[in-house]
């Protein structure tokens, strides 16, 4: 869509409903047109469907197997053009050959379908005349990428025997075959068929020359798992294309360079032009980023943390968004690779520019993050802990002058605090960079100090807001409160009735609640679906909120606005429901209940 007008969102509508097989339908393809369908089924069955119409124009049968992939595509007939086969004709049988053309004998363009199976065969048919023209008898295993080049007069197939062949449309004989080493999902022509591609089980786009046969993509790093890529799409003409990964996630690539340059020049990995994530899996934590809260990180049940767009979208005057750099809500902005188990818990410090991070790899991280410059790396690691990290938290204080938020900003956080199913906490310190120097790699750090902190696994870690203390809450149905320089308990929370999962000091301009003393206050959530509000000045408690119908899984402080006169405060939990509380009161302010399954995370 154009710049003109705010984006409208696009609403399918069902238009027409096939029934063409007897078994599932594995695989579909529409050709140029948009008036075709091919449908592949588990029956070694294919079909042909006019769309418009809605009815079977065409039904070959030949594969022995599953159909695993098809394509559309026109060939030229033989000597259509002056320069092959064709040139050592007289003038007068070009002449009468245009003629018969012009009479419609031999005019018609040649539409094939060529389909692959899990036999290894690759089937070409020809839609006018009904029939197939050729069976290509090479692969050894599931054929899943197949393309046309009409300037190269050649058809490419990939298959999961971690070959691509290159067939000469003409002869429909082997002109080149390329092992790719890897198992492959799709294949296809870039560059006006001078440039093959291929996407596979390593999760890389990698490219070809047709012409050597030799790699022309420098050397990338194998993905994992969910890295490989199912599919890849690539609209003919265009300067990007589109890989589709087992994750249900989709890279969009810059093919500039390529289309730039020689097949023979080493190209560096296509770049990544937008991610979007087609799904999050279970969210576990999230936290804000950036000063303005432009950016949300997420904890997605895997390896990786996400980072995306929650900006306010544009209203329309085709302006990006200077931070994000994407108008639109929910775009993917980058994603930190590095932890090598599942993220459980994550903390952004005051100014939202440094991320630390917590994983079943029993080690914590340390990010920078300044998508300003698309920088996002990571610039320490936090190893010692025997078991996996639950609980993560930076400190909360914020310097007192513009100047001075300006320069800390880009320093990161003088320390770090990680509580762990070892059931221990540490309190690490974070070396800044020497004055213009960089680092290329993140630097290890050492734990100022290590202490057994409760009997069962520790779920969170805040920090208040002058970093002088910070309570940790357990599964041993504690809180405790420690002195921050000293790692010394300052006093024990005891109350609830089950395993505490949440704990949040009231922010610094909170109001207390008659009795609550000059410390402040602190706030807990436990698996006995209550919450508590307790002084930090004699650690009693002060108030209980009953409502929740299982377990609390989180609890944070709400923002004081200028109209707010109460402290309010937010709870979510197993039920699904999010409560909005009046501390003063301790009556529910409001009810959301969109969620269908447990809530782990607010922010």
């Amino acid at each position: 869509m154009g710049s003109e007008g705010p984006e409208r969102d696009l609403i399918p509508a069902l238009q027409r409903t096939f029934k063409p097989h007897l078994s599932p339908v594995i695989t579909t393809a529409i050709d140029a047109t948009g008036t075709l369908l091919a449908t592949g089924a588990a029956d070694g069955i294919l079909k042909v469907w006019d769309i418009q119409g809605g009815y079977a124009t065409h039904t070959f049968k030949g594969h022995s197997g599953i159909i695993s992939a098809l394509h559309f595509f026109e060939v030229t007939p033989p000597g259509a053009d002056d320069g092959g086969s064709s040139s050592g004709k007289t003038t007068a049988s070009r002449k009468k050959r245009r003629a018969r053309e012009e009479a419609g004998q031999e005019g018609q363009k040649r539409f094939r379908l060529a389909s692959g199976s899990e036999d290894g065969k690759v089937r070409v048919w020809d839609l006018i005349n009904r029939s197939c023209v050729s069976v290509l008898d090479s692969h050894v295993s599931v054929v899943r990428g197949l393309d046309y080049s009409a300037e190269e007069r050649a058809l490419v197939s990939g298959s999961r025997d971690k070959t691509i062949i290159v067939w000469d449309a003409r002869t429909w004989k082997t002109r080149l075959t390329i092992p790719v080493l890897e198992g492959v999902e799709s294949a296809g022509f870039v560059a006006r068929g001078k440039i093959a591609y291929t996407g596979g089980e390593h999760g890389k786009v990698r490219l070809w020359s047709v012409e050597s046969g030799q790699e022309i993509s420098q050397e990338q790093e194998v993905g994992g798992e969910g890295d490989s890529i199912v599919q890849i799409v690539y609209p003919h003409g265009q300067d990007w294309l589109l890989s589709v990964h087992a994750d249900q996630s989709l890279l969009l690539h810059s093919l500039q360079s390529v289309l730039a340059c020689s097949e023979n020049v080493s190209l560096p990995p296509l770049p990544v032009i937008q991610r979007i994530s087609g799904s999050h899996d279970e969210i576990i934590d999230l936290a804000y980023l950036m000063p303005d809260q432009s950016l949300l990180a997420l904890a997605t049940n895997s390896e990786d943390v996400r980072i995306v767009s929650v900006a306010s979208p544009s209203t329309g005057d085709g302006e990006r968004d200077a931070v994000s750099g994407n108008s639109q809500f929910g775009a993917d902005i980058a994603l930190l690779k590095g932890h090598e188990d599942i993220v459980i818990c994550l903390d952004a410090d005051w100014s939202g520019r440094w991320l630390a991070t917590g994983a079943k790899d029993n080690t914590a991280r340390l990010w920078h993050v300044d998508p300003e410059s698309s920088n996002f790396t990571c610039f320490a690691i936090f190893t010692g802990h025997a078991e996996s990290i639950g609980a993560i938290a930076l400190p909360r204080s914020i310097p007192s002058s513009s100047a001075k938020r300006a320069v800390e900003a880009d320093q990161p956080p003088a320390l770090l605090l990680t509580g762990s199913q070892d059931q221990t906490i540490k309190c690490w310190t974070v070396l800044p960079n020497p004055q213009g120097s960089s680092r290329k790699r993140p630097a290890s750090a050492q734990a100022r100090y290590t202490r057994k902190a409760h009997d069962k696994d520790i779920n969170a870690i805040d920090v208040n807001h002058n970093n002088t203390l910070f309570a940790s809450a357990s599964q041993d149905r504690t809180v405790k409160v420690w002195s921050v320089d000293g790692g010394e308990v300052q006093g024990v929370l005891r109350g609830h009735r089950r395993g505490v999962w949440s704990v949040r000091f009231a922010p610094k301009a909170a109001p207390s609640l008659g009795y609550g003393g000059s410390r402040g206050l602190l706030l807990t959530g436990s698996g006995d679906k209550t919450v508590k509000i307790w002084s930090v000045a004699d650690y009693s408690c002060l108030r209980t909120l009953e409502g929740h119908t299982n377990s609390v899984l989180r609890v944070v402080w709400l923002p004081l606005a200028r109209h707010d006169r109460g402290l309010r405060l937010a709870s979510a939990g197993s039920d699904g429901l999010v409560k909005v509380w009046e501390a003063h009161t301790g009556e529910v302010s409001c009810t959301l209940d969109n969620h269908t399954d447990r809530i782990w995370a607010l922010a």
